[in-house]
């Protein structure tokens, strides 16, 4: 065991709520442990790692695991019908932007959440967001939201900038920022109540995003096309602006078309 490890502390009051939490010092896959949790009938399990060996982004893509950053997988049993559920995505961004603001609040001019699951801290990604699916006995769903922040280090390997947490908040620490996530996940669950609140979900997600207007290239399945960034629509698709034309986009990878901050620029807002 890592002897520098120190456990990852649920808040109690979550614990009164349903919630519970295994800490590891290293594994293969959170997401892959909390989709075992599933299968073993656990319900509102948060698995967090120091380390991973087979971390994955979407599409299968591997998910590079330095430690000392945050690796956090929550089961959840039943919650939402299926075809809402990939609208806990949404859920996850903004519980992720408010954790992140609570550890480091100076950072809100320059983080925005991307669509559809990524945070970026001056331009670059500080995190990516997972969710998986299963089917459980009697033919409910479960859903895995993984999360994989860059807290401490800087993964390698990876196609597009990254940022990291600590370069803009020296006192921030994955333990610190794992105890405001679980809080704030908690909380929006709460909210999206099954998807009867993604209203209000959706609007804090856009008061997070990146702003309007925002020259994007989206990598769509039969192509690439560019726009500007114009929003959400209420059912979670991206909404593209094209030579003032609206273009609804349910499944792509978005690339926003303006520089990461400058170490310099970046400088004035660490705090």
């Amino acid at each position: 065991m890592n002897a520098t490890f120190q456990p990852f502390a649920l808040p109690d009051h979550l614990g009164a709520e349903g919630f519970s939490c295994l800490t590891l010092p290293e594994t293969g896959s959170t997401n892959a442990d909390a989709l075992a949790a599933l299968s073993r009938g656990e319900d509102r399990v948060f698995i967090v790692a120091d380390r991973q060996t087979g971390g994955r982004g979407r599409h299968g893509r591997p998910w590079a695991s330095p430690p000392g950053n945050l690796y956090m997988s929550l089961a959840l049993a039943s919650p939402c019908p299926p075809a809402v559920a990939p609208l806990l995505g949404f859920v996850a961004g903004v519980s992720l932007a408010e954790a992140v603001l609570a550890v480091a609040p100076g950072l809100k001019p320059v983080l925005h959440l991307k669509w559809p699951n990524d945070l970026l801290l001056s331009g670059g990604k500080l995190s990516g967001l997972l969710l998986e699916g299963t089917t459980l006995p009697g033919g409910r769903n479960g859903v895995v939201i993984g999360i994989g922040v860059n807290v401490a280090g800087r993964p390698e390997g990876v196609e597009q900038t990254v940022a990291v947490l600590k370069d803009h908040a020296r006192g921030a620490d994955a333990a610190m920022l794992f105890a405001q996530l679980s809080v704030r996940l908690a909380a929006n669950l709460a909210l999206f109540d099954e998807g009867r609140g993604f209203a209000e979900v959706r609007q804090r997600w856009l008061a997070h995003a990146m702003p309007m207007g925002t020259p994007i290239r989206v990598k769509l399945p039969a192509g690439e096309q560019r726009g500007t960034f114009a929003g959400l629509d209420e059912h979670g698709q991206l909404l593209m602006a094209q030579d003032g034309i609206i273009t609804r986009v349910l499944v792509g990878d978005v690339f926003p078309l303006l520089a990461p901050l400058s170490p310099e620029e970046a400088l004035r807002h660490q705090i």
